[in-house]
């Protein structure tokens, strides 16, 4: 059982824009407005990917849940300025780096250091380490030097469902903070607007886990307040894949379509416990 969390807590739900929202998005969903107040944000910094109509639907799929937040939604891209403004606050203190690698780069020279083991997370080398950025105009993304952060790789949080947890920041080397187009990857952002909407509980699945080292290392790094996790359970399909969008799991619109009672099917997974194995449901 999960411990139960103040009833302060700010929570929030924070879909992409780049299909119709699942069954999984409800249950994150239902579980953030169960724990705390919960705040909408809209992740559209792919903007190769994010559509108007998708965003359109997502209020339309919370509001048939029962579950639209009442504080305005945040839409990630509209705070790029400031996304920027923290980045070259980084810069400023020698703490990035200029990297023009390639995705087939990068993979070739991690394999041509070490060949991984099963199951082990492929780390960037840091290939472009020290080197100034290019003058011939070639795309480059900017990376963190976490050497340089003077800060502990092993970092620590407080999560809801689990307890007391522990992970390294460094699992795959030193990250991308700002894309080869020009806009903010996903760490930078995340932790920013967690901050901006005041988030105390950040609640999402536990496939994203892995990523809390880092947004810790980046809450420090940029002075941010701490909040607490729960990486909730995941809901999967008939073969035990997490449902997603790629694989064209049913759509909330599908079930509103079909005559499904939104307000009954976000009650049933609010109750859920959010801990304990994951959950296999009929695709």
């Amino acid at each position: 059982m999960s411990r139960r969390p103040a009833l302060s807590e700010v929570t929030r739900f924070a879909p992409s824009p780049t299909g119709p929202l699942h069954l999984g998005h409800a249950f994150a969903a239902a579980q953030a407005a169960r724990h705390g107040a919960m705040r909408l944000r809209i992740e559209d910094i792919d903007r190769s990917r994010c559509r108007p109509e998708h965003e359109a639907a997502i209020h339309a799929d919370l509001a048939w849940l029962g579950l639209a937040p009442a504080a305005p939604p945040l839409r990630q891209s509209a705070r790029r300025a400031t996304h920027r403004a923290a980045l070259e606050g980084l810069h400023a203190r020698g703490l990035l780096y200029a990297c023009t690698c390639t995705r087939q780069q990068v993979g070739a020279a991690v394999e041509a250091a070490a060949a991984p083991h099963a199951g082990e997370t492929l780390a960037y080398p840091g290939t472009c380490r020290g080197r100034p950025p290019p003058a011939d105009g070639t795309p480059f993304a900017w990376r963190l030097d976490l050497s340089a952060t003077g800060l502990p790789m092993v970092q620590r949080w407080d999560d809801v469902a689990a307890g007391p947890r522990a992970g390294r920041a460094d699992v795959a080397g030193d990250p991308i903070l700002w894309r080869k187009d020009d806009w903010p990857a996903y760490h930078l952002a995340c932790v920013l607007d967690d901050a901006e909407q005041g988030i105390t509980l950040v609640t999402r699945g536990r496939d994203l886990e892995a990523a809390t080292a880092l947004q810790r290392l980046l809450q420090l790094l940029l002075g941010l307040p701490a909040p607490r996790y729960l990486h909730h359970r995941l809901l999967l399909n008939r073969a035990g894949q997490r449902l997603a969008k790629r694989d064209r799991a049913e759509t909330l619109s599908s079930l509103r379509a079909a005559g499904a009672d939104g307000p009954g099917l976000a009650r049933a997974l609010a109750a859920l416990d959010p801990a304990g194995p994951d959950l296999h449901v009929t695709p």
